[in-house]
């Protein structure tokens, strides 16, 4: 099943579920209603931000609008995942592991273009994000905190506010993210 068809039923299913109309989904989330209209019926692909602000209006997790959720055991091969974008393209996530009620966490791999840099826009209350650098060089900024992080560091740290990755010299960044949301 294509990402922008798996989002649209979630989208619709989770809307569904809380009762709201698209007016008042549009209102938490802070986009627009015609494009959450667009998403419900599959006819656009949202980026990254978007999909954040979502998933913090209707009180889940990000990967709840990506979850095509499956039974029993799973492979999960690279080239059948599909990437969520940056407004401007510099930064692509790959989500391997979404959160269900029997896993509270999120395994994102994170691929950004060498002197790109994305703002998360933040994710859930008492949220807490891991990350590992395998490639690059990463600067992560996050509560007034900067961070330089090399091949094999990691950083752990609450994501419930903005937080910007940046990559740092001629290297694209490739790293892993875990987030965490205790119970």
């Amino acid at each position: 099943m294509e990402v922008d068809r798996i989002i649209a039923a979630n989208l619709k299913r989770l809307r569904e579920e809380r009762n709201l109309s698209l007016s008042q989904l549009a209102a938490r989330s802070g986009l627009s209603k015609v494009t959450l209209s667009q998403l419900e019926r599959g006819g656009a692909n949202p980026t990254i931000n978007n999909i954040w602000k979502i998933a913090n209006a209707l009180g889940v997790p990000y990967t709840s609008l990506l979850d095509s959720s499956s039974q029993g055991a799973a492979v999960i091969r690279r080239e059948e995942l599909s990437a969520q974008e940056s407004e401007d393209g510099q930064c692509r996530v790959l989500c391997y592991y979404a959160s269900s009620a029997e896993r509270n966490f999120e395994w994102f791999r994170l691929e950004l273009n060498a002197g790109g840099s994305y703002t998360s826009v933040g994710h859930r209350d008492r949220a807490l994000e891991y990350v590992i650098v395998q490639s690059g060089t990463l600067r992560l900024g996050t509560q007034g905190q900067e961070y330089t992080l090399r091949a094999g560091d990691a950083v752990s740290f609450k994501a419930s506010a903005p937080h910007t990755y940046s990559s740092e010299g001629a290297e694209a960044v490739t790293a892993y993210i875990i987030n965490y949301y205790p119970a």
